[in-house]
């Protein structure tokens, strides 16, 4: 267990405001093939994890390598694209000290989205969900050490990580466009597995709709720092037993890659709300 170095996160943002004066209202997290919204961000400056002192650097095939500053429908928004996960031999402090970085330049709220695979019958490889809960299934909590009182409460309340009015939001945006969301809870393990048939059966007995890697950690610091969150998953794989087949990284890239506009759309559109 690392506890949160305050002194890195403060050199982190110092360096960052020597580059950019940007203040963003928003903090984006981009999931696995999901970059295409980079596309649609109006870029002011872009700095690689690797000359940002303490950032960690992302691993896996589908993620960036970039914090990116810019606008997208007119409000300023600072966008990481590729995130960073347990699996990959990190940290949790580590895995979420982008969110804090986000945060102290200004970030209110964080959007996030995410690649998953889906335990309810009525999901489709490309359908889109809201998240409206989660499950943590980490075997490390992010706010496990001492806390301190200036960047948030020892006991966040999680009764409403995902924030309900943007979620209503999102909703209507999707209808007014004519894209089919679904609604549901979002497990997170710990991976890098895929789920066996076993797990995916559990998972849906305990009340989840899509599971992933990744987002339960990003979205408990935020909450603990006092950011509102939006959270949505694009369904790549199927894990309920009739429709289970071999599962491959490439795979959920593709499914990922042709959703991603849908998605791009609503986030785009609520950010333009706000």
């Amino acid at each position: 267990m690392q506890n949160l170095d305050l002194q890195k996160l403060a050199e982190t943002v110092a360096f960052i405001r020597t580059k950019t004066s940007s203040q963003p209202i928003a903090g984006i997290i981009l999931g696995s093939g999901l970059g295409g919204l980079v596309n649609d961000l109006t870029i002011s400056i872009s700095l690689n994890y690797e000359e940002i002192p303490h950032f960690p650097t992302s691993t896996v095939k589908g993620h960036g390598g970039k914090l990116l500053f810019g606008t997208l429908n007119g409000k300023e928004v600072v966008m990481l694209s590729g995130r960073f996960h347990y699996y990959e031999g990190y940290h949790m402090q580590e895995v979420t000290f982008p969110v804090r970085v986000m945060q102290q330049l200004g970030a209110t709220l964080l959007m996030v989205s995410n690649a998953a695979g889906s335990m309810n019958a009525s999901y489709q490889v490309g359908d889109l969900m809201i998240i409206n809960d989660h499950i943590n299934l980490f075997p490390e909590h992010p706010l496990r050490g001492k806390n301190d009182e200036n960047i948030g409460p020892r006991f966040p309340d999680m009764t409403e990580p995902y924030q309900l009015s943007l979620i209503q939001k999102a909703k209507q945006i999707a209808s007014s466009n004519h894209i089919h969301v679904h609604e549901g809870v979002y497990i997170g393990l710990q991976g890098p597995t895929f789920e066996t048939k076993a797990e995916y059966k559990w998972l849906h007995i305990i009340g989840g709709d899509a599971v992933g890697m990744s987002t339960v950690p990003e979205v408990i610091v935020a909450i603990h720092c006092g950011m509102k969150v939006f959270g949505m998953s694009v369904i790549t794989d199927i894990g309920i037993r009739e429709a289970m087949n071999v599962i491959t990284h490439e795979e959920v890239l593709e499914a990922a890659n042709a959703a991603a506009p849908k998605m791009a759309l609503i986030f785009k559109e609520l950010l333009g709300e706000l």
